[in-house]
């Protein structure tokens, strides 16, 4: 405690005031000079051991609340400032800091106004999705940041991009990769660009997956990433470098309204860039027919990840010469939709994807396991799922391994085509529904929130299976 300074102006003043005492009188307390109070009130001085020592026995007070951080209220208040509405006026931390510890009744009611907007966003966007549904699309929009415009762009289109699975092949014929791609790739930016790849130990890159240092003329990846990461990071610096033009011309065809969205969509490009690369195109549609569509076996036969594999399975949409119409969904375990994508797009208003009952969420419960099963919607669609966890890169001693878990759907139509399929037919499908908000299954054991589309149920006399009861 000596160590460090302690800066607890706003708090000795609220301590002061909530007593009723002028800083003359509480200086006299303390032993100290007003003028030395003043200074200390203003944050000009810090506090000292002793000081702290005579404020709790003086005012019988816990010195822990003197030194305690308001880290919380500042967190809150960077998301709050963090919103797209808001993002402009941004303040410093320190600035942060000074409204929480001077002013925290206002930063309260900030953060509580803050949430009551969110939550009418939120229900806005629900009936959005729902009168869209029905074939009513409504023009509601609000401020969104980069990464939410890039995500709800790449959600809302097919995932197949034609330009650059033709780039791909172009590029693959160039180099011959044979069996060995990776390096291939190492043979040609060597070659090419004078680029040199170099694996580096985790202590040198803490941070990055991969990193290119312009100045050297070196790829540098971790060796926390598995074989099959660190073959998709080379490929995708390969194909940001061979397929500039390409990769230009499909972000501007999306027409985003900023540089960082357009430098987000730009990566996500370059990686499907580096699937179409690691898993060309006609080779890939053709395993995947002959393999009934086994990501397990696919994987394995390409050298690459279950997630790789299963995300190559949703582009394969190719006009003439197209898959099974997978949709995928990644979560993590605390049911983040973190990437939501699907052969024409992901269908909100069919599937919706927010339904607890999906398999995303139980996968958590089993790492490393296929779970398999039919679902139902509300209207009576039927989905074929599956979904697996996914780790990260190689986690260190004492660190927690990032884990999310990927699902992988299709239209129970087409059941007989794919692997997992067999032996569902005689299982009922698990009744699910688009999302909470959305969703009018009665008895729900699962139901999160209520529905916007119904009104409570209040009743005293009458206790439903469901936290939220509605009429």
């Amino acid at each position: 405690m000596a160590d460090q300074k302690i800066f607890a102006g706003p708090r000795i003043r609220r301590l002061r005031m909530e007593r009723g005492l002028t800083q003359t009188a509480m200086a006299e307390g303390l032993g100290i000079s007003p003028s030395y109070l003043n200074l200390i009130e203003r944050n000009q001085r810090p506090i000292t051991v002793q000081l702290i020592l005579k404020l709790a026995s003086v005012y019988a007070i816990d010195p822990q609340e003197l030194q305690a951080e308001t880290r919380g209220s500042v967190a809150a208040l960077k998301e709050v400032f963090s919103d797209p509405l808001l993002a402009g006026e941004l303040p410093g931390d320190q600035e942060l800091v000074e409204l929480a510890e001077a002013a925290p009744n206002a930063s309260a009611a900030v953060l509580k106004l803050f949430r009551a907007y969110r939550e009418q966003a939120e229900r806005l966007s629900d009936l959005n999705a729902l009168l869209a549904g029905e074939g009513r699309a409504t023009t509601l929009s609000a401020a969104r940041l980069p990464v939410d415009e890039v995500r709800e762009i790449f959600e809302h289109r097919a995932s197949h991009f034609s330009a650059l699975e033709e780039a791909a092949e172009a590029f693959a014929g160039d180099i011959d990769p044979g069996d060995d791609l990776f390096a291939a790739l190492k043979a040609w930016l060597r070659k090419e660009h004078g680029i040199s790849v170099r694996v580096l130990p985790a202590a040198t890159m803490p941070n990055w997956r991969r990193r290119y240092d312009r100045h050297s003329q070196r790829l540098y990846l971790s060796e926390r990433l598995s074989r099959a990461d660190q073959l998709r990071e080379i490929a995708m610096e390969a194909c940001l470098i061979r397929m500039r033009e390409a990769l230009e011309r499909e972000v501007a065809a999306l027409k985003l309204s900023s540089d960082e969205a357009r430098r987000l969509a730009r990566f996500e490009l370059g990686r499907y860039a580096a699937h179409a690369l690691m898993m060309p195109y006609a080779a890939f549609l053709q395993a995947a027919v002959r393999a009934r569509y086994d990501v397990g076996v696919l994987a394995a036969r390409f050298g690459v990840s279950f997630e790789h594999a299963a995300t190559r399975l949703v582009t394969l949409q190719r006009t003439g010469s197209a898959g099974v119409p997978f949709l995928l969904m990644e979560a993590d375990g605390a049911g983040n939709r973190l990437r939501r994508a699907g052969a024409a797009g992901f269908p909100h208003a069919a599937f919706g994807g927010g339904c607890p009952k999906l398999l995303v969420h139980a996968a958590f419960a089993e790492p490393g396991r296929l779970l398999v099963e039919a679902v139902e919607m509300p209207d009576g669609a039927a989905f074929l799922c599956m979904a697996r966890t996914l780790d990260g890169p190689q986690s260190a001693f004492g660190e927690r391994p990032r884990r999310t878990a990927l699902l992988l759907a299709c239209d129970i139509s087409f059941r007989d085509q794919i692997v997992y399929g067999a032996g569902l037919a005689a299982t009922p499908p698990t009744p699910v529904g688009p999302a909470c908000r959305l969703c009018e299954r009665a008895g729900c054991l699962a139901r999160a929130e209520p529905p916007v589309t119904r009104p409570l149920g209040l009743d005293e006399m009458v206790t439903g299976l469901s936290a939220f009861d509605f009429q």
